[in-house]
């Protein structure tokens, strides 16, 4: 008889109490991770920088917290699962107050730079990503010790903890973010924490484990089967190396199909929950396969993870162009093709359960050496999300990084082959090699015109021709024939500033000329063509502009186009490559008459960072006496009553709107004597000699009021003030930042 089984009450056959619990946990880690990182984009930004800081430092958590797990598993006469207990106790505790920690933090580190902000993100997610990360271990060793079997254990724990965590995703994106907000996410998950924590502490004092010794490794019993294994430290690199794949795909896919759904928030939970429920799948088959056919075979185990790799590899890499070919050729929404995701997830996943149960035997110290594999994976998938997300992808393009990771995947499953003894040929993975070699050769096919058919959608028509692409780290750019500009993968201004030819509304840029004679000093967030800067810049009162812009490939486009490009080189305008929240915490005392943001949609993913009541408060404190702040609704009226509630006087001009400290008035005498005057690179933008001209000039000074109506009731007015605006928006709700506006809906 084995005497690991003296410590126990028979086998697993009760295990699934155990996967309840670690599924609710995967639950309710997978919303704070949401939430949290939600929460710290705020205080430091959006930008690439902040978003690798804050995934990085948020895995690093988990990998020493699974350190910290298997030493615990270890210690004498330890209860796992009252251990497990406590730690989700602890974990729901921390989540309860969390924001509330984020937010007074925020007023002592706000505004930081990079080193600063990586610091101050691992001291707020350290003790909760410590606490999560060591959970897996410590239940690995719990039911190693029921079923004799790593691979089975490791493949059960990680698929019903993977599992809860894409139904997380799942429900955030469709119910949990719109209906309850980043405080009512968290009350969710910190609930769930304590109430997994005390049925764990309950159950461990009702079953205590027996006061047995663990089995003497250096005198094995003559009946226990010797199980050969590689070494943990070749199982750490494989799990590193198998880390690092998964995540840089997810970066990849996310930097796709962010630009497919033009930037839609719940695009990320979805993505995230079909690329989590693959991998739990994946580690389902993991568990049968380790409990049946591998359970102490380690050739077919490393034969079988090389085929599962392989295959995940290349199934991965046809992501992006099967995803091209179904949006355009098939016509089928894009969501649709998350299905591929899944899979190639479940495939890479898999690798991890495997390589687990290859390198550790049930009966030495489980919990303990499979942190050092979770560690390893987790710092394998810190370099991939940092490799691709923060240093690739401004140098390369989406097809050559898929060839590379194809060649990291291929590369990968052949060493797992090599370490197979004995050594067998396999024409299973002798075609997958040669399929990866054909897709590599191929893959200037497979990838072109990938974005034009990306943007195959019904609010685009189906012709579209791209002059420009810039891909870079903070997204994609693209410029069509008509000199549209796309960012993200939806409209972002066009190259144009000819009243006659007011295709893009440009007459709303020339409008702060009538709200405000004298803007000396102009903050304009967000750059896109250039072409609203271009008008301000121009004013003729304005002495310098600050311009912040998160994308720096506009830049570039910018420097292309003549009509905008001598921007880059006025002595009025200096130009920071920031989040434009970001840079107002980091520039407390800076002062303006005049901010402009031409925002994106407003429900677009974290676009709410600056339209929400805390934002307009921190612009406030931005203006100067009689300052202006002005900026795109984009037709939303929570956009426009949360300017109106939270400034005394409020001005829509067509889709923007201008809030104030100060009264608005808006000056059509000085208006007009300002537009006669008004020049762009010494050229007049109205010829006075030019009939045509002068009809366009008399057409905006004469733009309709809000007292005008249309025939149907609805305000067909081009210029409204703060009392019809309240007026005509009251049962609305404002934005804030708790709520995230129309973003989730």
């Amino acid at each position: 008889m084995n005497p690991i089984r003296n410590i126990v009450q028979g086998p697993a056959k009760n295990a699934f109490e155990y996967y309840a619990l670690f599924f609710i946990s995967g639950f309710s880690a997978l919303i704070y991770q949401i939430v949290w990182q939600r929460a710290l984009f705020t205080i430091y930004g959006v930008n690439i920088q902040s978003v690798t800081v804050i995934v990085t430092v948020f895995m690093l958590g988990l990998g020493l917290g699974s350190l910290a797990g298997g030493r615990i598993s270890t210690l004498p006469g330890i209860d796992v699962l009252r251990a497990f207990g406590f730690i989700e106790f602890s974990i729901g505790i921390f989540g309860a107050f969390s924001l509330i920690l984020f937010h007074y933090v925020q007023r002592f580190t706000a505004g930081i730079s990079t080193a600063p902000t990586a610091f101050a993100s691992f001291l707020l997610l350290l003790i909760p990503t410590l606490l999560m990360g060591s959970t897996l271990p410590l239940l690995v060793e719990h039911l190693v010790r029921r079923t004799e079997n790593v691979g089975e254990s490791v493949g059960s724990l990680y698929c019903v903890n993977t599992l809860g965590s894409a139904i997380a995703c799942f429900l955030a994106s469709i119910f949990l973010m719109r209906t309850l907000g980043q405080a009512g996410c968290i009350r969710v998950a910190a609930g769930l924490n304590l109430i997994v924590g005390s049925l764990a502490i309950v159950r461990a004092f009702r079953n205590p484990p027996r006061d047995a010794a663990m089995p003497d490794k250096s005198a094995p019993s003559p009946n226990m089967t010797v199980i050969r294994t590689i070494s943990v430290s070749t199982g750490m690199f494989l799990a590193g190396a198998s880390g690092f794949v998964a995540l840089a795909y997810e970066i990849l896919w996310y930097h796709i199909y962010s630009y497919t759904s033009a930037g839609r928030a719940s695009c990320f939970a979805t993505l995230l929950g079909c690329y989590l429920a693959g991998i739990a799948y994946g580690s389902l088959l993991v568990h049968d396969a380790c409990k049946q056919k591998l359970r102490k075979d380690l050739a077919r185990t490393m034969r079988a993870a090389s085929i599962v790799v392989c295959t995940g590899s290349i199934v991965a890499f046809l992501v992006v162009p099967l995803t091209a070919f179904c949006v355009t050729t098939l016509k089928i929404p894009y969501e649709l093709t998350f299905v591929f995701v899944a899979i190639a997830a479940g495939l890479i996943g898999a690798a991890f359960p495997i390589i687990s149960h290859a390198s550790i035997d049930p009966e030495d110290e489980a919990g303990r050496k499979i942190s050092y594999l979770y560690l390893s994976n987790i710092v394998g998938s810190a370099l991939g999300s940092v490799a691709i997300g923060f240093i690739l992808m401004d140098h390369l393009s989406t097809a050559q990084i898929s060839i590379l990771l194809l060649a990291t995947g291929v590369l990968m499953a052949a060493v797992l082959a090599a370490l197979a003894r004995p050594l067998k040929a396999n024409r299973v993975l002798a075609f997958g090699f040669a399929i990866s070699l054909l897709l590599a050769i191929e893959s200037r096919a497979l990838f072109s015109g990938l974005f034009e058919r990306l943007m195959f959608r019904s609010d685009y028509r189906s012709s579209m021709s791209f002059d420009s692409v810039i891909e870079n780290r903070s997204g994609v750019i693209t410029v069509d024939k008509a000199g549209l500009v796309y960012g993200g993968g939806i409209y972002d201004g066009a190259f144009r500033i000819d009243p006659l030819n007011d295709t893009n509304n440009i007459f709303r840029a020339f409008a702060i000329a009538a709200m405000h004679p004298n803007p000396r000093h102009a903050l304009v967030i967000g750059l896109s063509s250039g072409s609203w800067a271009q008008v301000l810049v121009n004013h003729p009162k304005l002495e310098d502009a600050t311009v912040v812009e998160i994308n720096p490939g506009y830049l570039k486009l910018i420097e292309q186009h003549p009509l905008v490009s001598s921007l880059l080189h006025n002595p009025k305008v200096h130009i920071d490559i920031d989040d434009g929240r970001r840079w107002l915490l980091a520039h407390p005392d800076a002062k303006f008459d005049f901010i402009l943001m031409n925002t994106s949609f407003n429900w677009r993913s974290n676009v709410t960072n600056l339209l929400s009541v805390e934002f307009l408060q921190l612009a406030r404190r931005h203006l100067n006496s009689k300052g202006i702040l002005y900026y795109n609704t984009t037709g939303s009226g929570r956009v426009q009553l949360t300017g109106a509630e939270v400034f005394p006087y409020a001005l829509r001009v067509a889709n923007f709107i201008a809030v104030s400290d100060a009264p608005i008035h808006f000056d059509r005498t000085g208006w007009r004597r300002i537009l006669e005057s008004y020049m762009i690179d010494r050229r007049p933008v109205f010829d006075l000699s030019d009939p045509s001209s002068r009809r366009c000039l008399d057409q905006w000074l004469s733009m309709p009021v809000s007292e005008q109506k249309g025939n149907d009731g609805s305000v067909q007015a081009t210029i409204e003030d703060r009392t019809s605006l309240i007026h005509r928006l009251q049962g609305q709700r404002v934005i804030t930042d708790d709520n995230m506006g129309t973003e989730w809906w």
